[in-house]
């Protein structure tokens, strides 16, 4: 099928989720990427390096995973839309350059398709030990935005969608799929270029002896200016004023970091994207996220053709967590318990013990990675849950 000139394959394929990501990079405007190749991330810039050359633009492969993540800002400040993507071991090397994306306001999307860990770990099987990473890899206080697809369709949408906020906020934006989602096979609909919204960079329209480069406009965040264009900008991860010139004053350090976090704090309403299933009158509802999701959705359709009322709740954007929906939720009458599904040991569900506050019980169901859960596992830890509640009343 014939791509239009902004590279939008639209119409209806059978794309895995790697290669669906692909096309929602190309469809955003991304026009360079660079990498480094690592299971069960690879696909994605295989595909990209083969379609954006016809799009004026090109991969790099870099020596490692560091290069790769800085390699991307400077292609940001030259001008265009960037990504990576890896896993694992590279998403750690990639944490000092995320923090630093987050000091320099420079948007861009780093895509992490999760796999078992520690180390080296599982290459090629699926887990969801990234997630605490995601929010606090690197150091310092910082806001970060973070989207988990469940399928190949959404690997497509939310790839847009993490470009657009990228550019919104002006701050990295991380994808984190997992390795099942990553190489499932499903319907992917790809829409006309003209029915896919798309955020443009924000750049400056002053004249350049007014333009400071870390100047907030009214939202906190800061326009761009275009390299070549006679604009004098300093980047620098170190504390720096409205010009971007170092400083070590305190003062100086307190208004820029709380600036950068409140970008994105202050629009934490906007800033939630929840699916839920049967939430009405709920009494047990899992919280579920990436392909465990669908998981979780069967064992949920199981409890209620059983009569017990369990409902999803799916968190689609992570970071910031949906804190408000979920606390609304855990105050709701008639609510007994909260089961976490999630594969790892225990790590959105903190999140979840520390929103709901000791309001109803938490209950955790991990594992270390490998598999997904198996629906009938979930059903009988709903059922158990839902039990137990009866005996208390």
């Amino acid at each position: 099928m014939k791509a239009d000139p902004r590279g939008v394959l639209a119409g209806v394929h059978f794309l895995d989720g790697d290669q669906a990501c692909a096309e929602g990079a190309l469809a955003a405007g991304c026009r360079f990427a660079a990498g480094y190749p690592i299971t069960p991330s690879t696909e994605i810039v295989e595909r990209f390096a083969q379609r954006v050359p016809l799009l004026g633009g090109m991969f790099l492969q870099m020596e490692d995973e560091l290069a790769a993540s800085i390699a991307i800002q400077g292609a940001v400040w030259a001008g265009a839309k960037a990504f990576t993507v890896t896993s694992g071991p590279g998403f750690s090397l990639m944490m000092e350059h995320i923090g630093y994306a987050a000091m320099t306001e420079t948007p861009c999307v780093i895509v992490d398709v999760q796999r078992g860990g520690p180390s080296t770990g599982l290459p090629t099987l699926p887990a969801q030990g990234d997630m605490q990473q995601a929010r606090w890899g690197s150091h310092g206080d910082y806001e970060i935005i973070a989207l988990a697809p469940n399928s190949p369709q959404e690997c497509f949408d939310l790839t847009i969608e993490a470009f657009n906020l990228a550019e919104q906020y002006r701050t990295p934006v991380l994808v984190m799929m997992d390795e099942i989602v990553g190489h499932m096979t499903e319907r992917v609909v790809i829409p006309p270029a003209d029915q896919i919204e798309i955020v443009p960079r924000r750049y400056t329209t002053k004249p350049p002896a007014d333009y400071r480069p870390f100047a907030p406009e009214a939202d906190l965040v800061p326009a761009m200016a275009r390299a070549g264009q006679g604009y004098r900008f300093h980047i620098t991860g170190l504390t720096h004023d409205e010009r971007g010139y170092p400083t070590t004053n305190v003062a100086a350090h307190d208004r820029l970091v709380r600036r950068l976090v409140a970008k994105i704090r202050n629009d934490a309403t906007r800033l939630t994207r929840v699916e839920e299933h049967f939430l009405e009158d709920a009494e047990v509802i899992v919280l579920a996220y990436g392909i465990t999701s669908r998981v979780a959705l069967r064992a949920v359709q199981m409890a209620r053709a059983r009569g017990i009322a369990a409902g999803l709740l799916r968190p689609i954007l992570i970071w910031p967590f949906p804190e408000a929906r979920l606390r609304q939720l855990a105050s709701r009458a008639g609510l007994s318990g909260i089961l976490v599904a999630e594969i790892n040991l225990g790590q959105i569900v903190r999140e979840v013990e520390r929103c709901v506050g000791g309001r109803v019980p938490v209950r955790l169901a991990g594992h270390a990675g490998g598999s997904v859960h198996h629906p009938q596992e979930l059903f009988e830890t709903i059922v158990e849950m839902a039990q137990a509640v009866e005996i208390e009343r």
